[in-house]
């Protein structure tokens, strides 16, 4: 068995936090030192680390712990009054990016099936990255920061739908979208029924102050419980994680289940997580036309979630600085994409080609939202 691994968490845990510290020098989120230091380390800086299955099982680890935490510090109250909100923001938060994407698709490819493709993969939106540079600044819990919470989920649902709709033309293997509908359906089901059998038990161990230390342990295994019944019903798994934590949040000791669940992230999960979307990305083979396909879906990218999102909090009353505040929010696509684009590349909906433009989208979407929100939310 092979021990290289334990080399590769070491460097990674020491130059992220190397780099986070740097980055907050500069008064900048640590968040983006990580992420830089994963851009350095892997193949497009210095080569020295590489994307293994490990790396890859950990990383997707810590982004489930890091949604489950941001559910345990949304304030429920807030999330109900911007229920409404969120799921308008969310639609049009997903409709400008697949027209965007689309059309600028078109322009270089003439398949307008996997045209269509990229424009679903522009729809998806990471809100780990976001999660964490809000945690770290203090406004998780404002209004803005509940609405891109909240929009962020049902972006999720609406771009797994697209996602259906287009693999489903594209295979004949693939489910019917009233199939795909019923399995989400049928998810958040499960997830009511569940939310109530444990909500009751973790009310039940809290009032068993001998048993404290346990319910870290007991809550962290219902996040993943609902996190791998999340991707069996077709949902994404930071979606059944982000329930998780909601589930849980009103419990007597959501705050003690916090600290302790932040301890395994900050010292180990996060880190690599972060890194490892840094380490993904490769930018050889690359010609003219890719590099100006590349540089037209980075821009397109980001302002179509800025202007989509950001026009749909306006018309659900958001003021004018919170309505910019949630479309930056909502930039980022991190893993949500790299998801979706290796779905389509596997049924033959995603050209090679095409692949190094959309991971370095993914990079720079993911680089771009930290920096932005901490000006964001300096005005």
């Amino acid at each position: 068995m092979s021990t290289h691994f334990l080399l590769d968490i070491a460097i990674i845990l020491t130059f992220t936090k190397i780099f986070g510290l740097i980055t907050k020098r500069f008064s900048m989120p640590q968040v983006l030192g990580a992420l830089l230091a994963g851009l350095i380390l892997g193949p497009a800086g210095i080569n020295l680390l590489h994307e293994t299955d490990f790396l890859s099982s950990v990383a997707e680890l810590g982004v489930i712990v890091l949604m489950f935490a941001a559910g345990l510090e949304t304030d429920l109250k807030e999330l109900k009054k911007s229920g409404k909100a969120s799921l308008i923001i969310a639609i049009i938060g997903v409709l400008v990016p697949l027209l965007c994407g689309t059309l600028i698709a078109l322009i270089f490819n003439k398949n307008i099936l996997q045209d269509i493709f990229i424009g679903v993969i522009l729809t998806a939106t990471s809100v780990s990255i976001t999660v964490e540079t809000l945690q770290e600044m203090g406004k998780l819990k404002t209004e803005s920061g509940t609405a891109i919470l909240g929009a962020a989920v049902i972006d999720d649902i609406l771009g797994i739908i697209a996602l259906t709709l287009v693999t489903s033309t594209a295979s004949p293997n693939s489910p019917s979208i009233l199939i795909v509908l019923l399995k989400i359906l049928g998810f958040f089901v499960v997830c009511i029924v569940a939310g109530m059998l444990f909500y009751y038990f973790f009310q039940w161990l809290s009032k068993h102050e001998g048993k404290k230390r346990r319910i870290p342990i007991f809550s962290l295994a219902f996040c993943l419980i609902l996190s791998y019944v999340a991707e069996e019903f077709g949902v994404a798994d930071i979606t059944g994680a982000y329930i998780a934590g909601l589930i849980l949040c009103n419990t007597l000791h959501a705050h003690y289940i916090g600290r302790r669940v932040e301890i395994i992230s900050y010292m180990l999960l996060s880190p690599i997580f972060f890194a490892s979307i840094g380490i993904k990305t490769s930018i050889m083979g690359m010609n003219g036309t890719i590099i100006l396909f590349t540089v037209l879906i980075v821009v397109v990218a980001i302002l179509s979630k800025v202007v989509g999102c950001g026009l749909g909090a306006k018309l659900c009353g958001y003021s004018s600085k919170d309505s910019y505040r949630i479309g930056v929010g909502m930039i980022s696509r991190g893993e949500v994409a790299l998801i979706v684009a290796n779905k389509g590349a596997a049924i033959g909906l995603m050209q090679e080609a095409f692949f190094a433009p959309i991971i370095i989208m993914v990079i720079v979407t993911t680089l771009i939202t930290p920096i932005w929100l901490k000006f964001a939310y300096k005005e």
